[in-house]
């Protein structure tokens, strides 16, 4: 694998986003939408419930881990789908380019927009509710780089979807981040949910974050096992995610799909 023909991937991306300033505000508009809307709902909370917990930290801390997690998974799935809309997409195999150059490439762009994003929101949550999660110092670092990494794996399963079942099949992708967030207790504990909501939740590593994160301002100090479970699973799930984009590739290529591939292309 070279480097240098995944940071390819990178360079066009960049162009298209100096070119487009469309394609640059919803890197942290949507986002910072999602930090004032919860900001204000929080601190609204907190007025009506002096003496509950501090949901500025509890509920917008929360928001902002996920919006992070949903701009990772994005960074992948939509720099896929720029040589899809723009039927690039055989160009680029066309190349020499390797399939694991290919996916280094949209991980690459995914780590340069996420981290954009995040920022942002960081910067919008201190500057307009006081709340950072500098305080926690390094013990938020590695529940962040759990949450980049499943973000990465369920780009990476989005996009080998539509590689799949053809560009129609974006809309099979968006909603991949609600469908999970129910599962993780992205708001409240996993012990809310029913019995079989909980084992799913268990096999998926957002979960092992956001428990651990609410350990973390309860004052208690964050499980090694809670965070190391999690870690594996984000893992393993990545593993899974890119084995599963190869296959669908050497699928496409066997069948001759990818040499078709448009928004007719379902089978």
């Amino acid at each position: 694998m070279r480097l240098s023909r995944a940071a390819a991937i990178v360079l066009r991306q960049l162009y298209l986003y100096r070119g487009s300033p469309s394609r640059v505000i919803p890197l942290f508009a949507w986002a910072t939408l999602d930090i004032v809307l919860w900001g204000f709902i929080t601190r609204y909370l907190d007025v009506v419930a002096p003496n509950g917990p501090a949901f500025v930290p509890m509920l917008l801390g929360a928001v902002l881990l996920w919006d992070f997690l949903t701009r990772a998974m994005q960074g992948v799935t939509t720099t896929f789908l720029e040589d899809v809309w723009s039927r690039n997409f055989l160009n680029v195999f066309a190349t020499p380019l390797s399939i694991g150059e290919y996916v280094g490439g949209l991980v690459l762009t995914s780590v340069l927009t996420s981290a954009i994003g995040l920022v942002v929101m960081l910067v919008v949550a201190w500057a307009a509710f006081g709340m950072s999660l500098a305080r926690y110092g390094v013990l938020a670092v590695p529940f962040v780089l759990v949450l980049f990494v499943f973000g990465i794996a369920l780009g990476v399963l989005g996009a080998a979807i539509v590689l799949r079942l053809g560009p129609s099949a974006e809309w099979f992708v968006w909603p991949i981040p609600a469908i999970v967030s129910p599962f993780v207790g992205v708001f409240y504990p996993l012990a809310t949910l029913p019995a079989w909501m909980q084992a799913v939740g268990r096999a998926l590593p957002a979960s092992y974050v956001f428990e651990g994160m609410r350990s973390l301002l309860a004052g208690r100090p964050p499980s090694a096992l809670t965070l190391g479970t999690g870690a594996a699973l984000a893992l393993l799930d990545l593993v899974l995610a890119w084995l599963f984009f190869a296959w669908v590739h050497r699928l496409a290529v066997r069948t001759g799909l990818i040499a078709r591939y448009s928004a007719e292309s379902v089978s």
